[in-house]
């Protein structure tokens, strides 16, 4: 599985990875964590608002901060 945080840098996205982050350890699955910050990057998944979450290749949100039970959600529908 690979998830991706879409955002520049603030302190929202790096928020969001770390709760992303602790859901994948919850969880106990072997996923991939990776963050993307080239506005190009961003912009190609269609994201105008950041942070955002990207579940294998799929944007789950964007804009605000997900709880963990929304994340662990996504993660448990692929």
């Amino acid at each position: 599985m690979r998830l991706e945080i879409l955002g520049t840098g603030c302190a929202k996205c790096s928020k969001l990875e770390e709760i992303t982050k602790e859901v994948v350890k919850e969880l106990c699955i072997d996923a991939e964590v990776t963050k993307v910050r080239d506005i190009k990057e961003i912009m190609a998944y269609g994201v105008m608002a950041t942070p955002a979450l990207v579940v294998d290749g799929v944007v789950r949100i964007a804009g605000k901060i997900p709880s963990k039970d929304e994340i662990k959600k996504w993660i448990s529908t692929i």
